[in-house]
Order: structure tokens, then C-alpha cells, then sequence
């Protein structure tokens, strides 16, 4: 089923695009209603949910469990992610890939699918954490 392409999702796809990084429904939300936009929330979390299920947007978990999200610029990928900045890193990971399907292959499953984002400090968050 393809999804009709209104004003409002085509305002989250702009904002999300113009945003730098991951961020959540209701970081999007704000932004858009200070930039003046009606949009409601739930129509935000629709439209991310939406684009995310297309591949226009990735979409992951953070350490306390909140969904975010990001405009895609690639195929299947995963993330490495600065817990302190946000910053955000976009890895290959062909040992991972080989793994799962291999791990998969093992238990009988086929059409394996995963995520896979690492959590961490990036350089410049390390550097400034007192030794």
C-alpha cells in the first residue's frame, strides 16, 4: 500500500531532512511548531514511522528506550552513536552481516533481518571527560 504524500508528511520529511543527526518525534514536533507549523504530534509520529517502514528514514532505539530518528542516505547500514554529543557515524560492518546470517542459518531461519548500532563516546566527548 503506498502512502499518499500530504503536506503534513512532507514537512516531516523536510524537518527531518534539515535536522542534523538522530532526533525524536517530539524534538521534530517542537521544531516544527517553532518554525510555525500546525502540524500535530501524532501525525509526526505517524509520518516518521511511515518514512522509517519505506527506508527514508532510519530509526533506532537510544540507551533510555526513545525512538529517533534520522533522514536515510544509504542502503542496510548500522550506526556508531555518541552517547554524550549524539554524534553520529554511519559504519560497514561485514563481519556483523556474515554473523547473522550465519547465525541465523545455524537455528534453521531464513530472511534474517537485524540492527545493529553501537553506543559510546565519540574522540571528542572522551577528551573531555577528566581522567
Amino acid at each position: 500500500m503506498v502512502k499518499r504524500n500530504t503536506w503534513q508528511r512532507e514537512a516531516v520529511r523536510e524537518a527531518l531532512t534539515s535536522t542534523e543527526g538522530f532526533i525524536s518525534a517530539q524534538g521534530l514536533h517542537m521544531n516544527l511548531h517553532e518554525a510555525g507549523s500546525p502540524i500535530g504530534l501524532a501525525t509526526v509520529y505517524r509520518a516518521l514511522a511511515d518514512l522509517a517502514s519505506e527506508g527514508d528514514a532510519d530509526s533506532l532505539q537510544s540507551p533510555d528506550g526513545e525512538s529517533l530518528y534520522r533522514a536515510c542516505t544509504t542502503g542496510h547500514h548500522h550506526h556508531l552513536i555518541c552517547r554524550n554529543c549524539g554524534l553520529t557515524v554511519e559504519i560497514e560492518a561485514d563481519a556483523v552481516e556474515q554473523w547473522a546470517k550465519a547465525a541465523a542459518a545455524s537455528h534453521g531461519f531464513t530472511e534474517a533481518q537485524h540492527v545493529v548500532d553501537v553506543f559510546g563516546l565519540c574522540a571528542n566527548c572522551s577528551s573531555t571527560i577528566p581522567a
